[in-house]
């Protein structure tokens, strides 16, 4: 057997309310960059289901940043570390560079490829200026008394330097090595969020909470004019210059998008975001790019919610919305026939449920009312439903086929620590920390009390599978429907004295289901024979953190396991000690893993991520 890898799935980028969200293009225009949890993502502009995904920083990441020869990629994180690595080889991390005492919040190349600027929210400087290669220092970012939030440098000789900062002011730098020159104090009366210079140095552009726009001199950093007063209604997050110089493009809490003349200074275009007439912070503007290496007049504007909004010069509604989860996945399932038609549905800690198209890699959200927070289990069935449970003590259905939910929201007696379905979707099964909850289309019809809390749960056509924290499995058999669900009466329990039973699979969702697979907190797997109820296999062993997800391929030869120790392994029924494995799949642990169709596997964690991996049994 052997497994490689087929695609990442990336996540939408990480962003704050009432903060700016730093947008990175490469100088080809063909990729964006941004932050995410604990990684980077470079990611296709024009098919962004192919991505790449740099895992070298520990803490949560803030900022990446494009070289402007393309090569290199420079990320900062919460820590105040800037890391160099090359983005068209292999990812190899070329420096590691502590800038200041707190998170980086914006870093800027210099027009060579040589010199960084990183600045932020520190304790004894708010940035610094470094060479690439080395980290030596090439200059003093000074001037300001509260968290710089922007910064950039202009591409041309001689050069200069502008950063943005809480304090409301500009400051102006020369280099190199950069100094202090001048600061700008009367423009802003409010936090600034972007100074970008124009590609061909002339000018220079910021803008901030105070919803105004300023021009400078490129050269000699003093202001020239203000633009556009009064034309955005909220604050100004963001902003970017087209190649040519002559526009920029801002973005702003009002949940608009407007192109500027520079030479005019007025608006050329705008759009606006979101539902019409509804105002909604998720759709607030956080975060603009204008890729300088295309000719198509493509702008990728960023709400609060993640999305990314392509938008063209010229035309009036969005060309494209690329969505995606921003927090860690915490539940999977798949629903539809195997193979090329199956859909991936996603559910996340902030509460939201996402399919994914398994031949393209499109994510879309599921329409209506979601969660509030953490999803913690899905489960789907033939009957084009899925459902989900999470911590605000709910059970919801989606209409699959509409990616809608539908049905009102039902409560549970507990918090929900999983949810299952018959095949034929008459029966939901839901396992709180209390109860044992039996559901006839979103009705609940029965509630069997437990004496322990149930932490894993399992549905055959047959039987029912439960896992508790008393160290006990519990074998129920599967009401005939909902309606004859009176109570349910336990038939088997299994003493499985050790580490907690935290996840369970049967081999195949029928009623010649021969094995139950169960999973442990301490990263072994024990197969039953279900006729016996014996342990048939033992040597499912490899992991070494709480396993947290199994599922079967529909042969049931194999399994699919994933771990809190971020590996993903397959194993066989035949060969019980042969098995592949990815080691590090996931940053921060693998949340659930599974089969799509034959010889290919999914696999969610906490990087916020869908992996997909093809697997060779020959």
């Amino acid at each position: 057997m052997s497994i490689k890898a087929a695609a990442i799935w990336a996540p939408a980028p990480a962003t704050t309310r009432g903060q700016p969200t730093q947008l990175s293009s490469d100088p080809k225009g063909e990729r964006i960059a941004y932050a995410n949890n604990k990684s980077i993502f470079l990611r296709s502009i024009d098919n962004p289901s192919v991505s790449t995904q740099y895992t070298g920083h520990t803490t949560n990441t803030t900022v990446a940043r494009f070289s402007p020869s393309g090569y290199y990629v420079a990320s900062g994180d919460s820590t105040g570390t800037v890391k160099v690595w090359d983005c068209v080889g292999e990812g190899t991390t070329k420096g590691t560079y502590p800038i200041i005492g707190g998170a980086i919040s914006d870093i800027a190349w210099d027009g060579d490829s040589q010199r960084i600027i990183a600045v932020g929210n520190g304790k004894e400087r708010f940035g610094h200026c470094i060479t690439a290669d080395s980290g030596n220092s090439v200059g003093e970012i000074s001037g300001h008394t509260s968290q710089i939030n922007t910064v950039s440098i202009r591409q041309q000789r001689p050069l200069r330097a502008a950063t943005g900062s809480d304090d409301s002011n500009t400051v102006f730098y020369h280099g190199a090595p950069f100094k202090f020159e001048t600061m700008l104090r009367e423009q802003h009366q409010k936090s600034i969020y972007g100074v970008a210079f124009s590609p061909d140095g002339s000018l220079l552009v910021s803008v901030g909470a105070d919803r105004k726009i300023w021009l400078y001199d490129g050269k000699t950093g003093a202001a020239k004019t203000s633009v556009g007063a009064d034309e955005h209604k909220g604050s100004i997050f963001a902003v970017s210059w087209s190649k040519d110089s002559k526009s920029f493009v801002t973005s702003s809490a009002d949940q608009t998008v407007k192109i500027w003349d520079a030479e005019a200074g007025k608006v050329s275009q705008s759009w606006r975001l979101g539902a019409e007439g509804v105002v909604n912070p998720l759709d607030h503007q956080v975060g603009v790019v204008w890729p300088v290496g295309r000719s198509d007049g493509l702008i990728i504007s960023l709400n609060l919610a993640g999305d990314l909004t392509y938008l063209t010069k010229g035309t009036d509604k969005p060309q494209r919305v690329v969505q995606g989860h921003q927090k860690n996945i915490t539940a999977a399932t798949t629903s539809g026939s195997t193979g090329s038609s199956e859909t991936l549905w996603t559910g996340s800690s902030e509460g939201r449920i996402y399919s994914w198209d398994t031949t393209t890699g499109v994510a879309e959200i599921a329409n209506g009312e979601s969660h509030s927070n953490y999803v913690s289990s899905l489960a789907s069935s033939q009957s084009s439903r899925v459902s989900s449970v999470g911590w605000d003590d709910t059970l919801r259905t989606i209409d699959s086929s509409t990616k809608t939910f539908i049905g009102g929201v039902t409560k549970t007696d507990g918090q929900p620590s999983a949810v299952a379905t018959t095949p034929d979707g008459k029966v939901t099964i839901v396992a709180t920390h209390k109860a044992i909850e039996v559901f006839d289309d979103s009705s609940k019809v029965s509630s069997t009390p437990t004496k322990y809390s149930a932490s894993a749960l399992a549905v055959s056509n047959s039987s029912i599978a439960i896992g508790g924290d008393d160290s006990t499995l519990h074998i129920h058999p599967l009401p005939s429907s909902a309606s004859s669900s009176s109570a349910l009466k336990e038939s088997k329990s299994i003493s499985l004295p050790g580490p907690q039973i935290t996840t369970l699979a049967w081999q195949g969702q029928s009623t010649s289901a021969q094995y139950l697979a169960v999973g442990f907190s301490n990263g072994k797997i024990s197969v039953f024979d279900t006729s016996s109820w014996e342990v048939a296999i033992s040597r499912w062993s490899s992991h070494t953190g709480r396993i947290t997800s199994i599922e079967w391929n529909a042969e049931g030869t194999h399994a699919v396991s994933g771990s809190l120790d971020t590996n993903v392994f397959v194993w066989s029924v035949e060969k019980p000690g042969r098995r592949i494995s990815v080691q590090n799949a996931h940053k921060d642990g693998v949340n659930g893993v599974g089969w799509l169709g034959k010889g290919k596997i999914y696999s969610v964690g906490g990087d916020a991520a869908v992996k997909i991996w093809d697997v060779a049994f020959s």
